[in-house]
């Protein structure tokens, strides 16, 4: 067996446990994973994905602008204190 070292990294608890989840499903740990990725940089000398902004269309960017809004200022907006209510006016407003 190859000598081996060890990396303590730092990462959020839940992206550890999505991590893991999603790894133990593709048969591997987050060693393998980490190993495998490291082999990757090595053979490609780049990091081997693409790292991106994400882009978004009209309509989720006018949905972010809306959502930051109504967070801002929630007193302007119409709040339910759960989707029953907000079905019976739905339904109320249709008849």
């Amino acid at each position: 067996m190859a000598k081996t070292t060890s990396m303590n990294i730092r990462i959020e608890p839940k992206l550890k446990e999505e991590v893991e989840e999603i790894l133990k499903d593709l048969g591997m740990n987050i060693a393998d994973a980490v190993t495998i990725y490291f082999k990757q940089i090595v053979l490609t000398d780049s990091i081997p994905l693409q790292i991106k902004r994400p882009r978004f269309n009209k309509e989720t960017l006018e949905a972010i602008k809306e959502a930051d809004e109504i967070m801002k200022h929630p007193e302007d907006y119409k709040s339910y204190n759960n989707v029953y209510e907000m079905l019976e006016e739905i339904d109320d407003e249709e008849e």
